[in-house]
């Protein structure tokens, strides 16, 4: 039994088929099968309940994955502990939001980079609660996402914050004026989709001020909603500071608004139930170059 039949065996049973862990591992399924039938072989037993459309773990196959997991963990940090950075070589799987993306993801693909040139990222963009069940589920990293994930397997850094307002396009002839949310419920709203932290915080709004909104036209990009509520077709709620250049033009402008937004946080989440601490390293990385509002470090004594 050896290293590359061990982490074979983890991924299989993580993702819960050999065709997730062929994929996960760059592999053919017929390779992940072979893997998992030798180290089956050595121990004389079966790992995996194949009697089923998905494969099962069998009770001596959790035993196992306890055992996968230590060695990994441990063999992961080992060759971080004790390689130079610049030896450090594998794939990290990464989920971002739009919001990172059209900001400083470049300074930290860079960054990365930089620390560790033969690790390669797979980068890729999604909404909030497919990036966190992603992770949940071992297909991703790391994700970075606005507000924090719960739960006793995570470990999130903070990347900064970001300030939202409502936005309009002066063709709306919205009252300039501080509005409230009974103010706005019966203007047309554009938001990300429900699994977005977007949509979440349009409900909360509402909700707080015990209103609710007519209607509301859902997209998957800031950019396609600015561009919505430029053309004068509702409202949205977009990061002040990354869209001055449509104020200044008059394209969008700020509403006024009564409560206002809280500032959003953004966290860069890892599991602690990962087996590549680099991971965290990397976290670190993305707080470093993240150019999102940072809070002043609090003095003492």
């Amino acid at each position: 039994m050896n290293l590359r039949q061990i982490e074979t065996f983890y991924w299989a049973a993580k993702l819960g088929s050999f065709s997730a862990a062929a994929e996960r591992m760059n592999a053919t399924q017929s390779t992940v099968s072979m893997r998992i039938q030798e180290i089956e072989r050595d121990f004389g037993v079966a790992l995996f309940d194949r009697s089923q459309r998905t494969v099962r773990l069998t009770p001596k196959g959790r035993d196992l994955l306890r055992y996968a997991e230590e060695i990994l963990r441990v063999a992961a940090e080992m060759r971080l502990r004790i390689a130079d950075e610049t030896a450090t070589q594998g794939v990290v799987r990464v989920g971002i939001v739009e919001m990172i993306s059209v900001t400083w993801l470049p300074l930290f693909v860079k960054a990365v980079h930089d620390h560790y040139p033969k690790i390669s990222l797979e980068l890729d963009e999604a909404l909030t609660q497919d990036l966190v069940n992603r992770l949940n589920s071992g297909t991703l990293d790391l994700i970075l996402t606005p507000g924090r994930v719960t739960g006793y397997n995570t470990a999130p850094i903070s990347l900064g914050s970001v300030t939202f307002n409502w936005m309009a396009s002066p063709k709306l002839a919205l009252p300039k004026k501080i509005l409230r949310p009974r103010d706005l419920q019966n203007v047309p709203i554009i938001g990300l989709s429900k699994e977005s932290y977007h949509y979440r915080s349009i409900e909360d709004w509402f909700h707080a001020g015990e209103a609710n909104f007519r209607r509301i036209d859902t997209c998957k990009s800031l950019g396609v909603a600015a561009s919505l509520a430029a053309a004068g077709l509702g409202i949205t709620l977009l990061p002040q500071r990354f869209y001055a250049r449509e104020i200044k033009s008059k394209q969008l402008r700020v509403i006024e608004t009564e409560p206002k937004f809280s500032p959003v946080e953004f966290t860069a989440t890892t599991s602690t139930d990962g087996i590549h601490p680099v991971t965290r390293k990397i976290a670190a990385l993305a707080a470093e170059v993240s150019n999102f509002e940072k809070q002043p470090a609090r003095k003492t004594g």
